[in-house]
C-alpha cells in the first residue's frame, strides 16, 4: 500500500505530464485520472478530484499563452463566462445522478471528438459553406455542451473543444488551442466550485495533482507553438483515441 508522501509524489508528476499534454492541445484526463485510480481511489472520487485539480491548468496555461491571447479579451470574457456557467451545471448532474449514467457513451464522444480533429479542415471547410443561421447557433451551443460536458465528467472536452475552436474561431491551431485552454480552465472552475461546496473532494489527491498541472501547464503552449500542426493534431487525436479505447475497456461507473 503507498505511503501518504508516496502517493502525493506519483500525483504531483502525473500532474506535471498532464498539464503539458492537455495545455498542448491534448487530453489531460489521459494521464490525471488513470493516476487517480491506480493510487487507490474509487472512479467517482477520482472523477472529482481530478475535476477539481483541473483548475491548476487554467493560470500556467494563460501566462503562457499571452501571444495568442492577445487581443482576445473581449471574447474571451463573453465565452469563458458561458464555460463556466455550462461546466457548474455539468457538476450539479454529477453529484446528484449515479455515476455510471454516462459512462456508456463517454468512450464514443471522446472518439468522436479525436476523429473531427483529424477531419478538421473538411469540417471548416464544410462550416464555411453552411447557412448563417447554423454558424450563429454552433458557437453557443457547441461551447455550452461541452462544458456541461467538461463538469460532468471532463476526459475528451479538450480534444473537443480544440476541434470547436479550429473550425469556429481560428485556424491557427497554437491560437485555437490558447482559446481551447481558457475555455476548458474557466469551465473547470466553474466546476470546482460546486463540487467544493458540496465537500466530496478527496483533497489529499486534488491538491498533488493541482500543483504538478499548474506547472505542466506553464509548458505545454509553448510546446504546441513551437510543433508543427501537422504533427501535432495527428498526435492528439491519436492521444484522443487511446483514451476512448481506455475508457470502452474500462468504464469509470
Amino acid at each position: 500500500m503507498l505511503s501518504t508522501v508516496d502517493t502525493a509524489a506519483i500525483l504531483l508528476l502525473a500532474g506535471v505530464a498532464a498539464g503539458l499534454i492537455g495545455s498542448a492541445g491534448g487530453i489531460t484526463s489521459l494521464v490525471s485520472f488513470p493516476a487517480l485510480l491506480a493510487v487507490g481511489l474509487p472512479a467517482h472520487a477520482a472523477n472529482v478530484a481530478n475535476n477539481v485539480a483541473l483548475v491548476g491548468c487554467w493560470p500556467g496555461s494563460a501566462l503562457a499563452s499571452q501571444p495568442e491571447l492577445h487581443g482576445r479579451a473581449p471574447w474571451l470574457k463573453r465565452w469563458t463566462a458561458v464555460a463556466a456557467a455550462g461546466a457548474a451545471a455539468g457538476a450539479v448532474l454529477l453529484v446528484s445522478t449515479p455515476s455510471d449514467v454516462f459512462a456508456r457513451v463517454v468512450p464514443f464522444l471522446v472518439a468522436a471528438g479525436s476523429l473531427a480533429l483529424l477531419l478538421e479542415p473538411r469540417l471548416r471547410a464544410w462550416h464555411h459553406r453552411s447557412a448563417g443561421g447554423a454558424r450563429d447557433v454552433a458557437l453557443p451551443a457547441g461551447v455550452v455542451v461541452l462544458s456541461m460536458y467538461n463538469g460532468y465528467f471532463g476526459a475528451g472536452s479538450g480534444v473537443m473543444t480544440l476541434t470547436l475552436m479550429l473550425v469556429l474561431i481560428d485556424r491557427r491551431l497554437p491560437a485555437a488551442n490558447a482559446l481551447k485552454n481558457m475555455l476548458i480552465g474557466a469551465g473547470s472552475l466553474g466546476a470546482a466550485t460546486v463540487l467544493v461546496l458540496c465537500g466530496s473532494v478527496e483533497w489529499s489527491a486534488a491538491l498533488p495533482l493541482a500543483v504538478g498541472m499548474l506547472a505542466g501547464s506553464r509548458i505545454g503552449p509553448v510546446a504546441a507553438r513551437r510543433l508543427p500542426a501537422n504533427l501535432l493534431r495527428p498526435a492528439i487525436a491519436v492521444l484522443g483515441l487511446s483514451l476512448a479505447v481506455d475508457l470502452w475497456l474500462y468504464p469509470s461507473a
